[in-house]
């Protein structure tokens, strides 16, 4: 199956009540998470908004049931994660174009 790209739209959220320790362990964990899936060539690029809880970043999975299910639903602050997913392929006159 050929891999398909995604720009993904990340908003965090985090529940009233929440520990500060929770949030700083999920946090980490969501780090070492993030570097595994890049070096799996899930996670490729991401971005996030100057001041706001949210990223932006593109990955890659075999189409987007895998992305949510195995990419975007295994890190650790997915729970409060809410994302806009949105298939792209390469446009012809992309200058990264090889």
């Amino acid at each position: 199956m050929t891999t398909s790209e995604f720009i993904v739209e990340i908003t965090t959220t985090i529940p009233d009540g929440t520990s500060q320790s929770e949030v700083d362990e999920r946090r980490a964990a969501e780090a070492v998470r993030a570097k595994e899936l890049t070096a799996s060539g899930n996670l490729v690029r991401l971005w996030r908004p100057i001041g706001e809880m949210r990223s932006v970043g593109l990955w890659r999975a075999d189409d987007e049931q895998d992305l949510l299910t195995n990419v975007l639903g295994t890190l650790p602050l997915s729970p409060w994660m809410t994302f806009d997913v949105t298939a792209v392929q390469p446009h012809p006159n992309d200058p990264g174009r090889s």
